[in-house]
């Protein structure tokens, strides 16, 4: 059976999500705006949730609709095919959001989904009542300029969430982006990788699992290993071809930070990760960062400063560290920020900016080269 999927995704990762899964051979792959879709088999569902690493959940899609009332809603959803998704006891709580459209009152959409669903699915089993004791099948809707997108989500917690964090600090850089600046900076564990404001390690942590070529998702479970149509054989199997396809090569990852507390998680964040090895973490002070070797990559997160001491002191932080790498002999430069006045502050133009997001912060992703 084949199924179309969903890989929703950070404004600005589409083309990403889309390389990463047609390196995984999925077929019909195609980027819209915050979304990637694309079609596969029972394996494929375990396949992309372990590899994916740019890309926020593995979503099955059940149908679209328009929804300009909610009558059009209900028999819509009414329509589509419930019983390929969700068995006889299944649980199926309702979540999703609506942009631009009429209906907007997410309650309202959630409640006439789900008596949608209910009346299709008590049709199909000709029983009176669900008892929704067995396992969750989180369905989720997005309605985008009246028309209504539904899904079964695969993933349970988003894709971001690989295990390996489960303290941060203020603010931390969501994984999938970390896992994006590292693609964008191409980095292929060849040359000295570093981060001077490592926080928590999010970075380098990526940086590690990128140049050894390891699947985010091994250390972690999907809500799909609970669906009763999907075997568990499948998840084993795509672990297997995983770690098969890993490499093994000793790789130069330095990241720093001036706050010791930062530097200790950093440390326990990567060993959870399994990459401590693979990484130097040291209490530095970005301002003094200096490399005598020529040709390496710095992939960092600053301070943003959101508030306006905050503000004036990233300045002076970017001011600091702008002197610092400007010296450096043919060193490439990755910097995110949501600073907008970032590139005065550092004393230097960027060569290009690729806008992204951070969470709900926008962010330019300043790169020198």
């Amino acid at each position: 059976m084949e199924f179309q999927m969903c890989v929703p995704s950070l404004f600005g990762l589409e083309g990403l999500v889309a390389d990463e899964l047609k390196r995984l051979n999925m077929k019909d792959v195609r980027a819209e705006n915050g979304r990637v879709l694309f079609t596969g088999e029972k394996p494929d569902i375990a396949r992309a949730n372990i590899n994916i690493a740019t890309g926020e959940r593995i979503l099955l899609v059940v149908g679209e609709t328009r929804a300009e009332t909610f009558d059009m809603l209900f028999e819509g959803v009414k329509a589509m095919p419930w019983e390929h998704f969700i068995p006889m006891d299944g649980a199926f709580p309702v979540k999703g959001h609506a942009l631009d459209s009429k209906l907007h009152s997410i309650p309202d959409c959630q409640s006439i989904i789900k008596k949608a669903i209910v009346e299709r699915l008590k049709a199909k089993y000709k029983v009176e009542w669900l008892k929704e004791t067995g396992a969750k099948y989180q369905v989720q809707f997005a309605i985008m300029k009246d028309v209504a997108a539904l899904y079964i989500d695969t993933s349970g917690s988003g894709l971001h969430k690989r295990g390996y964090r489960p303290v941060g600090n203020a603010a931390p850089l969501r994984e999938t982006l970390a896992a994006a600046i590292v693609r964008l900076a191409r980095y292929r564990g060849r040359e000295e990788l570093c981060d001077p404001f490592c926080g928590s390690g999010t970075l380098p942590i990526e940086a590690a699992l990128a140049a050894l070529n390891r699947a985010p998702g091994l250390n972690r479970a999907f809500a799909a290993q609970s669906f009763k149509w999907l075997d568990n054989a499948v998840w084993a199997q795509a672990k297997d071809e995983a770690r098969d396809r890993e490499y093994h090569g000793s790789y130069n990852i330095w990241g720093g930070d001036i706050d010791p507390d930062s530097v200790k998680i950093a440390g326990e964040n990567a060993h959870r990760a399994g990459v401590r090895e693979h990484i130097r973490f040291e209490v530095a002070e970005a301002a003094e960062f200096k490399r005598a070797a020529p040709g390496g990559i710095i992939v960092t997160n600053p301070p943003y400063g959101e508030r306006v001491m905050e503000h004036q002191e990233a300045e002076r932080i970017y001011k600091k560290f702008g002197a610092a790498v400007r010296v450096l002999d043919g060193w490439k430069l990755y910097i995110l920020s949501s600073h907008t006045e970032f590139e005065r502050a550092f004393g230097k133009t960027a060569v290009k900016k690729r806008k992204l997001y951070n969470g709900m912060i926008k962010c330019d992703l300043f790169m020198y080269y």
